[in-house]
Protein backbone atom coordinates (compact mmCIF):
# COMPACT_ATOMS: atom_id res chain seq x y z
CA UNK A 1 0.00 0.00 0.00
CA UNK A 2 1.05 3.48 -1.14
CA UNK A 3 2.52 5.74 1.82
CA UNK A 4 0.17 9.14 2.25
CA UNK A 5 3.15 11.10 1.21
CA UNK A 6 3.33 8.82 -1.67
CA UNK A 7 -0.47 9.33 -2.81
CA UNK A 8 -0.35 12.90 -2.63
CA UNK A 9 2.20 12.92 -5.23
CA UNK A 10 -0.03 12.75 -8.20
CA UNK A 11 -2.70 15.03 -7.04
CA UNK A 12 0.46 17.83 -6.34
CA UNK A 13 1.89 17.01 -9.73
CA UNK A 14 -2.11 17.35 -11.65
CA UNK A 15 -2.78 20.44 -9.92
CA UNK A 16 0.83 21.86 -11.13
CA UNK A 17 0.16 20.91 -14.72
CA UNK A 18 -3.17 22.22 -14.13
CA UNK A 19 -2.18 25.72 -13.19
CA UNK A 20 0.83 25.82 -16.58
CA UNK A 21 -2.01 24.39 -18.71
CA UNK A 22 -4.37 27.26 -17.88
CA UNK A 23 -1.38 29.80 -18.10
CA UNK A 24 -0.71 28.46 -21.75
CA UNK A 25 -4.40 29.17 -22.57
CA UNK A 26 -4.74 32.71 -21.63
CA UNK A 27 -1.38 33.21 -23.58
CA UNK A 28 -3.07 31.72 -26.19
CA UNK A 29 -6.18 33.58 -25.92
CA UNK A 30 -3.86 36.70 -25.66
CA UNK A 31 -1.83 35.78 -28.88
CA UNK A 32 -5.21 35.11 -30.76
CA UNK A 33 -6.81 38.85 -29.35
CA UNK A 34 -3.20 40.48 -30.79
CA UNK A 35 -3.65 39.04 -33.91
CA UNK A 36 -7.33 40.21 -34.55
CA UNK A 37 -6.61 43.47 -33.33
CA UNK A 38 -3.43 43.48 -35.24
CA UNK A 39 -1.44 46.83 -33.83
CA UNK A 40 0.87 46.46 -31.17
CA UNK A 41 -0.14 50.16 -29.60
CA UNK A 42 -3.08 48.75 -28.63
CA UNK A 43 -2.23 44.87 -27.85
CA UNK A 44 1.37 43.47 -28.65
CA UNK A 45 1.95 39.97 -28.69
CA UNK A 46 3.40 37.84 -26.05
CA UNK A 47 6.29 37.32 -28.06
CA UNK A 48 6.98 40.97 -28.41
CA UNK A 49 6.30 41.91 -24.62
CA UNK A 50 8.89 39.33 -23.77
CA UNK A 51 11.62 40.91 -26.46
CA UNK A 52 10.41 44.07 -24.92
CA UNK A 53 11.75 42.48 -21.60
CA UNK A 54 14.94 41.03 -22.97
CA UNK A 55 15.97 44.54 -24.33
CA UNK A 56 14.83 46.36 -20.98
CA UNK A 57 16.64 43.72 -18.50
CA UNK A 58 20.04 44.40 -21.37
CA UNK A 59 19.58 48.11 -19.80
CA UNK A 60 22.02 49.40 -17.66
CA UNK A 61 19.12 50.87 -15.12
CA UNK A 62 16.81 47.73 -15.14
CA UNK A 63 18.33 46.38 -12.17
CA UNK A 64 18.40 49.54 -10.17
CA UNK A 65 14.69 50.38 -11.12
CA UNK A 66 13.62 46.92 -9.55
CA UNK A 67 15.76 46.86 -6.82
CA UNK A 68 14.86 50.61 -5.34
CA UNK A 69 10.97 49.66 -6.26
CA UNK A 70 11.34 46.24 -4.37
CA UNK A 71 12.77 47.52 -1.18
CA UNK A 72 10.82 50.91 -1.24
CA UNK A 73 7.57 48.64 -1.42
CA UNK A 74 8.94 45.68 1.29
CA UNK A 75 9.95 48.58 3.60
CA UNK A 76 6.40 50.23 3.38
CA UNK A 77 4.80 46.71 3.62
CA UNK A 78 6.76 45.09 6.66
CA UNK A 79 6.65 48.34 8.72
CA UNK A 80 2.66 48.17 8.08
CA UNK A 81 2.67 44.56 9.02
CA UNK A 82 4.23 45.50 12.23
CA UNK A 83 2.10 48.81 13.06
CA UNK A 84 -0.76 46.39 12.47
CA UNK A 85 0.02 43.93 14.48
CA UNK A 86 0.66 45.97 16.92
CA UNK A 87 -2.41 47.76 16.90
CA UNK A 88 -4.62 45.35 16.85
CA UNK A 89 -3.23 43.31 20.00
CA UNK A 90 -3.30 46.68 21.67
CA UNK A 91 -7.22 47.70 20.47
CA UNK A 92 -8.34 44.26 21.55
CA UNK A 93 -6.68 44.91 25.22
CA UNK A 94 -7.72 48.28 25.42
CA UNK A 95 -11.25 49.44 24.31
CA UNK A 96 -11.00 52.82 24.15
CA UNK A 97 -7.86 52.87 21.89
CA UNK A 98 -10.35 50.72 19.50
CA UNK A 99 -12.64 52.99 19.47
CA UNK A 100 -9.55 56.00 18.12
CA UNK A 101 -8.31 53.93 15.33
CA UNK A 102 -11.15 52.03 14.38
CA UNK A 103 -12.67 55.67 12.42
CA UNK A 104 -9.29 55.97 11.31
CA UNK A 105 -9.14 52.27 9.53
CA UNK A 106 -12.44 53.16 7.87
CA UNK A 107 -11.42 56.54 6.55
CA UNK A 108 -8.12 55.26 5.24
CA UNK A 109 -10.07 52.08 3.50
CA UNK A 110 -12.42 54.59 2.06
CA UNK A 111 -10.28 56.99 0.33
CA UNK A 112 -8.99 56.59 -3.09
CA UNK A 113 -5.51 55.78 -3.48
CA UNK A 114 -4.95 58.59 -5.85
CA UNK A 115 -5.91 61.19 -3.64
CA UNK A 116 -4.09 60.26 -0.66
CA UNK A 117 -1.25 60.20 -3.23
CA UNK A 118 -1.88 63.17 -3.99
CA UNK A 119 -2.18 64.71 -0.76
CA UNK A 120 1.31 63.06 0.44
CA UNK A 121 3.46 63.89 -2.21
CA UNK A 122 2.77 67.97 -0.73
CA UNK A 123 4.09 66.62 2.63
CA UNK A 124 6.69 64.22 1.66
CA UNK A 125 9.16 63.26 -1.04
CA UNK A 126 8.63 61.20 -4.20
CA UNK A 127 11.36 58.66 -3.02
CA UNK A 128 9.21 58.03 0.19
CA UNK A 129 5.80 58.33 -0.96
CA UNK A 130 5.57 54.20 -2.34
CA UNK A 131 6.67 53.43 1.22
CA UNK A 132 3.85 55.68 2.57
CA UNK A 133 1.13 55.10 0.57
CA UNK A 134 2.02 50.78 0.96
CA UNK A 135 1.75 51.49 4.51
CA UNK A 136 -1.31 53.24 4.73
CA UNK A 137 -3.05 50.40 2.10
CA UNK A 138 -2.06 47.47 4.08
CA UNK A 139 -2.18 48.21 7.39
CA UNK A 140 -6.36 48.49 7.59
CA UNK A 141 -6.52 44.95 6.05
CA UNK A 142 -3.71 43.31 8.05
CA UNK A 143 -5.31 45.66 11.70
CA UNK A 144 -9.14 43.63 10.91
CA UNK A 145 -7.61 40.56 9.86
CA UNK A 146 -5.53 39.85 13.25
CA UNK A 147 -8.02 41.65 15.15
CA UNK A 148 -11.01 39.42 13.95
CA UNK A 149 -8.29 36.17 14.68
CA UNK A 150 -7.97 37.48 18.17
CA UNK A 151 -11.50 37.56 18.67
CA UNK A 152 -12.38 34.04 17.32
CA UNK A 153 -9.84 32.48 19.29
CA UNK A 154 -11.98 29.16 21.15
CA UNK A 155 -13.28 30.14 24.37
CA UNK A 156 -13.15 26.92 25.59
CA UNK A 157 -9.45 26.42 25.04
CA UNK A 158 -9.04 29.95 26.59
CA UNK A 159 -11.17 28.99 30.07
CA UNK A 160 -8.84 25.74 29.83
CA UNK A 161 -5.69 27.42 30.09
CA UNK A 162 -6.91 29.56 32.84
CA UNK A 163 -8.45 26.55 34.63
CA UNK A 164 -4.90 25.18 34.49
CA UNK A 165 -3.53 28.57 35.33
CA UNK A 166 -1.08 28.47 32.03
CA UNK A 167 1.52 31.61 31.62
CA UNK A 168 0.49 33.93 29.43
CA UNK A 169 3.28 33.21 27.11
CA UNK A 170 2.31 29.94 26.56
CA UNK A 171 -1.22 31.32 25.80
CA UNK A 172 0.10 33.55 23.03
CA UNK A 173 1.89 30.12 21.96
CA UNK A 174 -0.66 27.72 21.85
CA UNK A 175 -3.70 28.93 21.58
CA UNK A 176 -3.36 32.81 19.75
CA UNK A 177 -1.23 32.06 16.98
CA UNK A 178 -2.86 29.06 15.74
CA UNK A 179 -5.95 31.09 16.05
CA UNK A 180 -4.80 33.97 14.32
CA UNK A 181 -2.45 32.38 11.33
CA UNK A 182 -5.00 31.90 9.06
CA UNK A 183 -6.60 35.52 9.16
CA UNK A 184 -3.30 36.44 8.86
CA UNK A 185 -2.06 34.20 5.80
CA UNK A 186 -5.39 35.54 4.19
CA UNK A 187 -4.42 39.21 4.79
CA UNK A 188 -1.29 39.06 3.58
CA UNK A 189 -2.14 37.46 0.36
CA UNK A 190 -4.48 40.69 -0.38
CA UNK A 191 -2.37 43.02 1.70
CA UNK A 192 0.64 42.13 -0.78
CA UNK A 193 -1.21 42.75 -4.02
CA UNK A 194 -2.58 46.20 -2.86
CA UNK A 195 0.78 47.30 -1.91
CA UNK A 196 1.99 46.48 -4.97
CA UNK A 197 -0.66 48.47 -7.40
CA UNK A 198 -0.64 51.58 -5.08
CA UNK A 199 3.07 51.23 -4.58
CA UNK A 200 3.75 51.26 -8.58
CA UNK A 201 0.52 53.92 -8.47
CA UNK A 202 2.32 56.47 -6.12
CA UNK A 203 5.50 56.23 -8.08
CA UNK A 204 3.68 57.04 -11.23
CA UNK A 205 2.63 59.86 -9.74
CA UNK A 206 5.54 60.99 -7.88
CA UNK A 207 8.00 59.79 -10.74
CA UNK A 208 10.65 59.10 -8.50
CA UNK A 209 14.29 58.61 -10.42
CA UNK A 210 14.96 55.37 -10.50
CA UNK A 211 12.14 53.17 -10.35
CA UNK A 212 9.44 50.80 -12.31
CA UNK A 213 7.06 54.01 -11.53
CA UNK A 214 9.11 56.44 -13.50
CA UNK A 215 9.69 53.46 -16.28
CA UNK A 216 5.97 52.34 -16.51
CA UNK A 217 5.08 56.55 -17.31
CA UNK A 218 7.88 56.61 -19.63
CA UNK A 219 6.62 53.76 -21.54
CA UNK A 220 2.95 55.54 -21.02
CA UNK A 221 4.06 58.61 -22.82
CA UNK A 222 6.05 57.40 -25.55
CA UNK A 223 3.27 54.62 -26.42
CA UNK A 224 5.72 52.15 -25.94
CA UNK A 225 3.28 49.71 -25.38
CA UNK A 226 5.41 46.37 -25.22
CA UNK A 227 7.54 47.57 -22.91
CA UNK A 228 4.67 48.81 -20.50
CA UNK A 229 3.39 44.89 -20.50
CA UNK A 230 6.59 43.54 -20.14
CA UNK A 231 7.24 45.87 -17.08
CA UNK A 232 3.92 45.11 -15.61
CA UNK A 233 4.69 41.80 -16.06
CA UNK A 234 8.43 42.42 -13.96
CA UNK A 235 5.48 43.76 -11.00
CA UNK A 236 3.68 40.98 -11.63
CA UNK A 237 6.40 38.51 -10.92
CA UNK A 238 8.12 40.37 -8.16
CA UNK A 239 4.50 40.64 -6.38
CA UNK A 240 3.96 37.20 -6.61
CA UNK A 241 7.51 36.17 -5.66
CA UNK A 242 7.84 38.10 -2.45
CA UNK A 243 4.37 37.11 -1.60
CA UNK A 244 5.41 33.16 -1.84
CA UNK A 245 8.41 34.25 0.35
CA UNK A 246 6.96 35.90 3.21
CA UNK A 247 4.11 33.00 3.22
CA UNK A 248 6.78 30.65 3.35
CA UNK A 249 8.69 32.56 6.45
CA UNK A 250 5.50 33.98 8.10
CA UNK A 251 4.52 30.37 8.29
CA UNK A 252 8.23 28.65 9.09
CA UNK A 253 8.16 31.61 11.92
CA UNK A 254 4.57 30.43 13.51
CA UNK A 255 5.54 26.54 13.02
CA UNK A 256 8.67 27.33 15.35
CA UNK A 257 7.05 29.26 17.96
CA UNK A 258 4.18 26.93 18.03
CA UNK A 259 6.54 23.89 18.33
Amino acid sequence: MARPSEARCPLKTSTGWSKALAIAFWICVWEAAAIIIGEELFLPSPMAVLMALLRSMSEPGFWGAVSSTLLRIMAGFLLSVAAALAAAVLAWRCQPLRMLIDPLVKIVRATPVASVTILLLVWISSRSLSIAISFLMVFPIIYTNVLSGIEETDRTLLEMASCYRMPAWKRIRYIYVPSVMPYFSSAVSIALGLAWKSGIAAEVIGLPDGSIGERVYEAKIYLATPELFAWTAVVIVLAFLFERFFLRLSSLAAGRIMR
